[in-house]
């Protein structure tokens, strides 16, 4: 990598690229080469490895230009399959990038195959080639295939004939030296790393968030793991299991069957859970979709022992399971009316069936999925990471927590499972070499028990039988941990102010993601009656930190009286390179607050030492601030239309505290 390449990519981008050299790939290039190619990431990812794993610029510009002609002379249009059929009976022979399925026909006992955009049937295949590639019976995979024609006048014969055919998969990848460069990285990294591996810029998701998100890879890692996902639209929920990895398959909630998901029993064919690694059904919500019960009855057993029957023959399999879908209302009014499963067909809305979910991801958490959110940077080639976990399957993590941690008496063996293999797949995702802290694992410990605490909170408004459980936990010090679900703690979920009693010494803390927290409410009691404020915070410099600061004036002019005059001073640091504009964002400030009766004046320190956060009022009260002003994740601040950008209830928060302190007037 040479000096100049060296300093266009970020420090965490030039540690991907020394430790994965030719495994990494530049995120952004998808959308470059995809056009209007309707193929997963990891086949696009899979050319894009074999071309543009570099950081070195003019080899990436080739690498591109290469994949590009590749997807422009092999990639089949299902509207230009004609063309392509064409080119294959002139020349005789051409390679093409389809997704191949593979039927036995049984009256003349032979493999044949079908080219989904190709739109050619009946092509004949080696017994060879499908026991070394069984998902070819089920599904269909995406492969490069080199296909011929030879004409006959026999009508049983199909004239186009398999040269080869290769899967688009990673036939081989060293773990040892995964393990090896996986310790060059910090926790904060890797999960950074791994966040840019599956699409996404880590600088638009908080600490909470990112997790979240790989919570979604656990079934890929984890054997038989349940896992839910119910949320408004457009949040990826479904992502992650059409595009990530050859070894998931994304299926519409509407077209399972029992012969399809575990076996025909008339053939004897086994199902999707058979040959996948996961399982996922798309738009798996919906009051009014018809649900076989057969089917229902069926999945509760799987879910529950990992088998099924085949008529008297008992089968296992390891296929995890994810449901994911849309939720029909708002958080409020599920937890006030009914509750977090209310979107699901009848049929699942069964608390046996329910039981069986492993974790349940706070979907109304997650972002919608906007432009800018996506990454440049770069990440693993998907079809890499994905082999890495289908490693991590045969692998058990679950007792990790064990050295320091044990969970209440009060927790039953099945909460203890859904807690263990969630907490199991998540050390492995970010700790497969081990060696986390104390401090780690508890944190994915809290994680993981919160994710079946929602299941367990719901099951018990559906059903009255189940018993109210303590999730919590003790340290060696003995000292018991209650675990909650976030939305117990957000204010906006029951449309309750927040609870800041009036005017008393206190420590507040928020968690990252709880909603419902305001200016108004939080300070609002507190400047109330003050003439003169003293703000001190070194973090005052870019737009959005500027905006906090505004919103923070808004509260003052609806707290204060008409004929009141506050008089409020900021001290801040100057900005190194946009220092001018900084000062001119105040001077719009004060220009905007003088007619309402607020005298701001700013104060940039020029000592290097300023850290200290807080808001002070001459009616004898300090407010400490570990995060100043800063307490709202990112939102879109352009779009006008957007609640969020208006009312400040509506945002998920960072992480934060608040200490409310009297001192002398």
């Amino acid at each position: 990598m040479t000096d100049t390449t060296a300093n266009t990519l970020s420090p965490l981008d030039q540690k991907i690229v020394a430790h994965f050299p030719g495994l990494v790939v530049r995120k952004d290039l998808v959308k470059t080469v995809k056009g209007n190619a309707i193929v997963p990431s990891y086949v696009l990812e899979y050319l894009l490895g074999q071309y543009c794993a570099t950081s070195d610029e003019a080899s990436i510009e080739t690498g591109i230009h290469t994949v590009k002609e590749i997807l422009a002379k092999h990639y089949v249009h299902r509207n230009e399959a004609g063309l392509i059929r064409s080119t294959i009976r002139e020349k005789g022979r051409h390679k093409v990038i389809d997704k191949v399925s593979v039927a036995l026909n049984d009256k003349r006992d032979v493999y044949e195959a079908e080219f989904s955009n190709l739109g050619i049937k009946k092509v004949l295949m080696d017994a060879s080639t499908v026991k070394q590639h069984p998902k070819l019976l089920v599904g269909g995979v995406w492969c490069i295939a080199d296909i011929e024609y030879e004409h006959s006048d026999d009508r049983e014969v199909s004239p186009w004939i398999l040269g080869a055919l290769k899967p688009i998969q990673m036939s081989h990848f060293d773990y040892a030296g995964y393990i090896e460069a996986r310790q060059q990285f910090s926790l904060d990294e890797w999960i950074d790393v791994l966040i840019q591996s599956i699409g996404f810029d880590p600088a638009y998701f908080g600490r909470r968030s990112k997790l979240l998100q790989l919570v979604r890879l656990i079934p890929f890692c984890e054997r038989n793991y349940n896992l839910i996902e119910l949320g408004p639209k457009g949040t990826g929920k479904s992502h992650i299991y059409s595009e990530f990895s050859p070894h998931g398959i994304l299926i519409s909630g509407g077209e399972v069957t029992v012969p399809k998901l575990f076996v025909n029993n008339a053939s004897g064919k086994i199902g999707l859970v058979g040959y996948w690694d996961t399982v996922a059904f798309d738009e798996f919500a919906g009051k009014q979709k018809r649900v076989d019960k057969a089917l229902v009855d069926i999945m509760k057993n799987y879910m529950a022992n990992k088998s099924f029957s085949r008529g008297v023959e008992t089968l296992g399999a390891d296929a995890s399971m994810v449901f994911v879908g849309n939720t029909e209302h708002s958080l409020a009014h599920m937890l006030k009316h009914s509750n977090l499963f209310d979107a699901l067909p009848e049929k699942f809305y069964d608390s046996a069936f329910l039981d069986r979910l492993h974790c349940y991801i706070p979907g109304w958490e997650v972002d919608i999925i906007r432009g800018e959110m996506f990454s440049s940077g770069y990440g693993f080639v998907v079809d890499y990471l994905a082999e890495v976990l289908r490693h991590l399957r045969n692998q058990d993590f679950s007792d990790q927590y064990k050295a320091h941690f044990s969970l209440s008496s009060d927790i039953s063996t099945r909460d203890r499972d859904a807690v263990n293999k969630t907490f199991s797949g998540l050390m492995k995702i970010l700790f497969p070499q081990g060696g986390a802290s104390r401090e780690e694992v508890e944190e994915i410990l809290k994680l993981a028990m919160e994710g079946r605490k929602r299941v367990k909170d719901q099951l018990f408004r559906i059903d009255t039988t189940y018993p109210a459980v303590d999730f919590s936990y003790s340290g060696a010090a003995g000292n018991s941990i209650r675990v909650t679900a976030l939305e117990e703690r957000d204010a906006s979920v029951y449309a309750l102010p927040l609870e800041v009693p009036a005017l008393q010494e206190q420590h507040l803390t928020f968690m990252e993601n709880q909603r419902g927290v305001s200016f108004d409410e939080l300070f609002g009691p507190y400047v109330q009656g003050a003439s003169k404020i003293t703000l001190t915070d070194p973090y005052i410099r870019l737009f959005y930190q500027v905006r906090n600061l505004m919103e923070f004036m808004e509260t003052l002019v609806r707290k204060k009286t008409a004929s009141a005059e506050i008089e409020v001073e900021l001290l801040t640091v100057e900005d190194e390179f946009k220092g001018e504009q900084q000062a001119d964002f105040f001077r719009q400030i004060q220009t905007a607050l003088f007619p309402v009766g607020i005298q701001f004046h700013w104060t940039f320190d020029r000592s290097g030492t300023l850290h200290a956060r807080h808001i002070v009022t001459d009616t004898g009260w300090k407010i400490s601030l570990d995060r100043g002003l800063d307490i709202f994740q990112q939102y879109d601040m352009n779009n006008a239309f957007s609640l969020a950008n208006r009312i400040q209830k509506l945002r998920t928060c960072k992480a934060f505290e608040v200490t409310f302190i009297r001192v002398c007037p």
